[in-house]
């Protein structure tokens, strides 16, 4: 198949993205490009991102999204917007080796650490809403990653459970209100319920169990733990709730983070990235790396994990199946 490539470069186009003179792009000579790609088939048109440093480039590929009624296209105006995925700072369970599930466990040290690295990773990236989940250890993550923000703004939690912690948290300065981030929690992005094994040592229970019983019940799709949740349940609704809640977000321009956990964030990337369910199963997430999409025109364009301060390239990405990208040692 022909294909012809044509070059736009993107960075200054959108002031919602990146200005070079004020960000570590300029610092990296670092160029990022938007890419047409032409088939040989009549209209058919995809666009993709070339992220070059120094001598090497790439282009990236985009992730195709339904073009009809039941997509993301807004009819009224035409969006861009970014999209941060970040797993939680490891868990105090996690450094235990615990099934953790929806038990509300905060962070250790490190996990403390990984939050705030996270936060030095996109510190230039302008953030307009934040989702986590219920827990605080998303919680704790999204507010130690903010607090390395270049902008400085201040997350604030609302309260709109009931009527008067939402009254009663309301903010009367316009000037106060120009410099926070709103941050919007929901049990529908917690992790997935592991039912009876929740607190669990997960040795202990391989050994109990058997390994092949145990590791049935964390990585397929389909079948649960005892009273607890497959992650075709987790999927259900974490996605449901991020077509609902984040995407008319993003069609409004926002510019999102969402901070959760390994299965409900496996569960949006198996959707943004179309994978399949044996594909999604071998996807495991670092705790604390965030990852960064491109939203534009009801299509999200993986653009990989923003470099650390120290790293030399921006982004990091392999044309391999998105699992290749994320290795842990501590899945949950």
């Amino acid at each position: 198949m022909a294909v012809g490539t044509t070059h736009h470069t993107i960075v200054s186009t959108q002031s919602h993205l990146w200005n070079c003179k004020n960000s570590r792009l300029d610092e990296t000579t670092t160029k990022v490009g938007l890419v047409s790609i032409r088939s040989s088939s009549p209209g058919n048109r995809k666009l993709g991102l070339v992220c070059s440093s120094g001598s090497k480039s790439s282009i990236i590929d985009p992730v195709q999204l339904p073009s009809s009624g039941k997509g993301y296209h807004s009819p009224k105006r035409s969006s861009e917007s970014s999209l941060i995925l970040i797993r939680h700072g490891e868990s105090m369970w996690n450094e235990k080796n615990l099934f953790t599930g929806c038990v509300d466990v905060p962070l250790t040290p490190t996990g403390v650490e990984e939050a705030i690295e996270a936060g030095k990773r996109i510190c230039n990236i302008p953030i307009d809403v934040i989702f986590t989940s219920a827990m605080i250890r998303a919680q704790m993550t999204a507010m130690l990653a903010m607090m390395q923000h270049r902008r400085k703004k201040v997350p604030i939690i609302t309260h709109k459970e009931s009527e008067q912690p939402h009254s009663w948290s309301q903010i009367y300065s316009e000037h106060t209100r120009k410099q926070y981030v709103p941050v919007i929690t929901a049990w529908q992005l917690n992790e997935r319920m592991y039912g009876e094994l929740q607190g669990l040592n997960k040795q202990e229970t391989a050994e109990r169990f058997g390994k092949e019983q145990v590791h049935e019940w964390r990585r397929s799709y389909e079948m649960p733990p005892p009273n607890g949740e497959s992650l075709a349940m987790c999927a259900d609704r974490a996605v449901t709730y991020f077509k609902d809640q984040v995407v008319p977000q993003l069609i409004a321009g926002k510019l999102v983070m969402v901070v959760a956990h390994a299965n409900s964030l496996r569960s949006i990337i198996m959707h943004l990235d179309k994978l399949t369910s044996q594909e999604v199963i071998s996807l495991e997430l670092s705790t604390g790396i965030p990852m960064l999409y491109i939203f534009k025109e009801g299509e999200f364009l993986r653009r990989g994990s923003p470099a650390g301060p120290s790293e030399a390239s921006v982004y990091a990405y392999t044309k391999v199946k998105v699992f290749s990208i994320f290795i842990s040692p501590s899945f949950q």
